[in-house]
């Protein structure tokens, strides 16, 4: 939007310098003549015709006593000063997204950690734990929907229909695998919460598919989601052996406020900073790589690759 109030204010002074400066006028009718040779008698007897009329006397002014060029010079005024006010009105206002695109602003001890050991990934959690827990999450936004008051604001109702997710660890690649598996060791370590995963890889078809649902689902077809590219996951939590997946729950919901802070502490990018916010969902960004799909081949053939091993 910046772009489009400089382009406004560069508009309106052209505009305004050719209304009441006569050299500029002249400087442009040179400009033309020599540029279109062919209709220099036709702007000529144009511009004889405009002299003659700027040097005969305004008989018309308006009642108050202004001519046309002092209402002019007012119009201008308007237009330059209202150039702050349209950026103000149009400037975008969004929470900003974080986009860690490397594994520069990791903490130094924390990237020691990365490159150290390769951490074992927990074993995969029974579907049925995860589709009561999509239950009820769904159950609790409906609710949620109906009352006035909701302490975190959530992007969409749990639609992503978790029974044909791919929960396999293989299919990560380490570069968001192992600082996943971080986060999961750090909050238990630090929290006392375990994570569990829901989804990690996702076919580009049943991107589309979700995509195909609406954008309060999400907005991202195949190939334009790390998902694709074994460098995104959604997780929730465990607890007395049962998975926790609705923020309405309030330990659920500090939970992913301590899951966000952890895992952007690793060098991910969390969901839950986004406008329509994804609290369970992080992922690893590399520039360049959404939409190709040769790409996504290549690092989901990495994911058995120790990361040390990786560029």
């Amino acid at each position: 939007m910046i772009w489009l109030a400089l382009f406004y204010f560069v508009l309106i002074s052209v505009v305004s310098a050719l209304v009441f400066s006569g050299q500029w006028r002249n400087s442009l009718w040179h400009g033309i003549k020599s540029i279109i040779p062919q209709s220099r008698q036709y702007l000529k007897n144009y511009y004889g015709r405009r002299e003659n009329l700027s040097l005969a006397p305004r008989a018309n002014t308006i009642g108050n006593g202004w001519d046309q060029q002092q209402i002019l010079v007012v119009l201008a005024g308007i237009f330059l000063l209202g150039s702050p006010v349209l950026w103000m009105a149009t400037r975008d206002t969004a929470i900003p997204v974080m986009s860690d695109e490397s594994a520069d602003s990791v903490d130094p001890q924390i990237y020691a950690l990365l490159e150290g050991e390769m951490l074992v990934p927990p074993p995969e959690v029974d579907a049925e734990l995860i589709v009561a827990a999509e239950a009820i999450a769904i159950q609790a936004e409906q609710i949620a929907q109906q009352s006035s008051s909701i302490d975190i604001p959530v992007a969409a109702v749990h639609t992503t229909d978790l029974r044909f997710a791919d929960r396999k660890w293989d299919r990560i690649n380490p570069r968001y695998a192992q600082r996943l598996l971080l986060v999961f060791k750090i909050m238990k370590e630090r929290y006392g919460y375990e994570m569990v995963l829901l989804e990690g890889y996702r076919s580009p078809q049943r991107q589309n598919m979700l995509a195909g649902k609406g954008a309060h689902v999400t907005k991202a077809t195949g190939y334009r989601s790390y998902h694709q590219f074994g460098l995104a996951g959604d997780v929730a939590f465990l607890r007395n052996g049962k998975v926790v997946i609705t923020e309405k729950d309030p330990w659920a919901r500090q939970g992913y406020r301590y899951y966000g802070e952890v895992a952007e502490s690793v060098g991910l990018t969390w969901g839950g900073r986004w406008k329509m916010m994804d609290l369970g969902h992080t992922e690893f960004r590399i520039k360049g790589i959404l939409g190709n799909a040769a790409m996504a081949e290549k690092l989901i053939a990495e994911s058995n690759q120790p990361l040390s091993a990786l560029q």
